[in-house]
This record gives C-alpha cells, sequence and structure tokens, in this order.
C-alpha cells in the first residue's frame, strides 16, 4: 500500500514539473546588456630634480567592456626652459582580451620631437599587455613606420608592497630596433636599459606622490648618435612625481 502511494506521489510530481517546465520556454528572458566603463591613468607626472628642468609622463586611458577595450598612451618628456622635448609614443589601440591576463592589441601610433630639431615618424603597432607570473606588469610593442622601418619597445614593473599603503615599484624598460633611424636617435640593436624605482605612498588608491631614482645606459648605433651630439651615453637621475588616476 505504501509502496503504491509513493509511485502515485512520483507520478504526480513528475507531471507538475513537466507543466512547469512547459511554462517556462515561454517566459521572456532578456539578454543583459554589455557595461561599459574605462580609466584615465597618470601613470608618471614627475620632474626631474637634478637641475635639468625635465617633466616626465606617462599617461594611460581606456574604454570598453571586460573582453574589448580602446586604448590610449602617452609617453615623453618636456623640457620647461626651451619649451621642447620628445613625445616617444602616441599610440591608440584596439585591444582584446586572448586569455585571463593577456591583451592583444593593435593600432596607429606616433613619435617625434618638437622644438628647434623637430622630426617624427607615425606607425602600425602590434603589441601584448598583462599580467605575467609572479605579478610582473609587461607591456611590449613591434612598430613598422611609415618609411618601413621596425623597432620595437619593453616594459616591466612590479609592485612590492612594506605597507597596504607604501610601496617600491621597480621597473625596466628598453627599445631595440631592427633598422636604424637616425632623425629619431634610434640605432639598429638594442637601444638602451633604463632602470628606474619609485617608492609611492597611497593617501588614496587614486592619489599617491613619490620619489624616485633611474639609470639609463646607451648602447651601439644609438650611444655613437648621442656622442656625436655632445649627449651623455648613461647617467642617473633623481626626481619626485604623482600617480594619480580617475
Amino acid at each position: 500500500m505504501i509502496k503504491k502511494l509513493l509511485i502515485g506521489v512520483l507520478l504526480i510530481t513528475e507531471v507538475g514539473l513537466a507543466q512547469e517546465e512547459k511554462k517556462c520556454q515561454f517566459y521572456p528572458v532578456k539578454p543583459m546588456k554589455p557595461l561599459y566603463y574605462g580609466q584615465l591613468l597618470f601613470d608618471r607626472i614627475e620632474y626631474n630634480t637634478e637641475g635639468k628642468n625635465l617633466l616626465n609622463y606617462e599617461i594611460t586611458g581606456w574604454y570598453g567592456g571586460d573582453y574589448r577595450r580602446v586604448w590610449l598612451e602617452l609617453e615623453g618628456e618636456h623640457n620647461t626652459s626651451k619649451n621642447e622635448g620628445d613625445l616617444e609614443k602616441a599610440d591608440i589601440l584596439y585591444g582584446k582580451l586572448i586569455s585571463p591576463f593577456w591583451d592583444i592589441r593593435a593600432g596607429i601610433g606616433y613619435t617625434g620631437s618638437y622644438g628647434d630639431n623637430g622630426s617624427n615618424r607615425t606607425m602600425a603597432v602590434v603589441g601584448l599587455k598583462g599580467l605575467a607570473p609572479y605579478f610582473f606588469e609587461v607591456d611590449t610593442n613591434l612598430r613598422l613606420t611609415s618609411k618601413g622601418e621596425v623597432y620595437g619597445d619593453f616594459e616591466a614593473e612590479y609592485d612590492l608592497l612594506f605597507t597596504q599603503r607604501l610601496i617600491l615599484q621597480p621597473r625596466i624598460d628598453t627599445t631595440f630596433s631592427f633598422s636604424k633611424i637616425q632623425e629619431l636617435g634610434i640605432g639598429s640593436g638594442l637601444n638602451n636599459i633604463n632602470l628606474s624605482f619609485r617608492l609611492r605612498y597611497e593617501f588614496k588608491r587614486e592619489f599617491a606622490p613619490y620619489i624616485g631614482f633611474s639609470w639609463n645606459k646607451l648602447f651601439g648605433q644609438t650611444k655613437d648618435f648621442a656622442r656625436s651630439e655632445g649627449k651623455k651615453t648613461s647617467y642617473a637621475d633623481i626626481f619626485v612625481g604623482l600617480r594619480m588616476w580617475f
């Protein structure tokens, strides 16, 4: 008797579930709209304290979703006493997420100097940006100029937390070229190695002043170009700066 009763309950339950399933097939479920957001990061706004009157900057902005974004990157230095400087890169890139920590990006770029001896290049850019193992942030690009010259750049940095607010950031960047571009002071081969350290204090995540030290050494043809213009081929700098984002 109990067995027959249980079988009856199961049959009634199955019929009820089947009816609910039919109803759910007609329930109006709308797909969620994609979310778009952005950020503007002033990663480096720093002033040289060695009497060179140099203002260095690196600005990164992006807008998009989790898988696709449009990037704007600016990097260079400005001499405040002579009103001249170098725009190392001005890139507009389209990026697509190819793994949980890496974006492949492509677009157009510009580099040049302004002042008495201005020269410039426009170029096509393709590269990778992401987080390498052990939390190293990496940004590397290959560039093809409008005159057929090919060169690239590589940057890697790491945040070492002494506390939740006091952070030391070691950084290395370099430029390498497959072409001789004397107008831009770029020689064939490895151009330079720049090592720097920035110690910042985050009053807020969005606002962090810092002090830093950098050492730069030129190599090969790039070293020869600098020497012919009376410039140093190896030098160190001390600077103060500000990192902030919106």
